[in-house]
């Protein structure tokens, strides 16, 4: 089922029952003020909805078939209804005058949705995970914001931390090529010593043999 705000515009149901009417009352307290996923249970069924920029996607599912599922189908739905009706039909679209149109669509990824659970539930881990990830770095930016360091501030701040590791890198060189010197003339004062020493002792023996 697709509805804007309260006004179903396409629905797509293969099952007898209530569950039309069970969906159409919990569509009634649905807060569309902003995006979010709810679901409620019902003998044995879960109803899930998926708001979206004043849009509610819902789906009835045993409560076998868990939350990952549900959401995942719900999501491809989204992206389908959005894509399909970017121009502006679906705005003005009046009650279930789009089922005709996307009625087969809907059944067509229910069907996929139940071939395909695992592959389905994959999809729902990793969408969960890309949103977990959205969440913090926006609370991340949030908190730079509340704490009054800008962006512009952050950019400042990088160029000098790269200018200061530049000259880090510059002051490290040149110390390695001064102990480098210094090693040097430490082996040449001591090469030095041995050289002289060698040279006394072979005088001094050749002074010896002399005499």
């Amino acid at each position: 089922m697709v509805a804007r705000g309260t006004t179903v515009v396409a629905e797509q149901t293969a099952y007898e029952g209530n569950f039309r009417d069970i969906a159409a009352q919990c569509l009634q307290r649905l807060p569309f003020a902003r995006d979010d996923r709810f679901t409620y249970a019902c003998d044995g069924h879960t109803f899930t909805f998926l708001i979206y920029q004043g849009y509610a996607f819902c789906v009835v599912a045993t409560e076998a078939a868990g939350r990952e599922v549900p959401l995942a189908f719900l999501e491809m739905i989204k992206e389908d209804f959005n894509k399909r009706y970017a121009g502006g039909k679906a705005a003005t679209a009046a009650a279930n005058s789009l089922s005709r149109d996307f009625g087969p669509r809907l059944k067509e990824q229910m069907q996929y949705c139940m071939d395909h659970p695992e592959e389905l539930s994959r999809l729902s881990k990793v969408k969960a995970q890309v949103s977990e990830v959205k969440g913090i770095m926006m609370e991340n930016i949030d908190k730079v914001i509340d704490r009054g360091e800008h962006i512009d501030g952050l950019v400042t701040r990088t160029e000098q931390l790269h200018e200061q590791a530049a000259d880090f890198r510059q002051q490290g060189t040149r110390i390695r090529r001064k102990m480098w010197f210094q090693n040097m003339k430490v082996k040449l004062i001591v090469l030095g010593i041995v050289v002289a020493l060698i040279l006394i002792i072979i005088l001094s023996i050749c002074h010896g043999k002399c005499h």
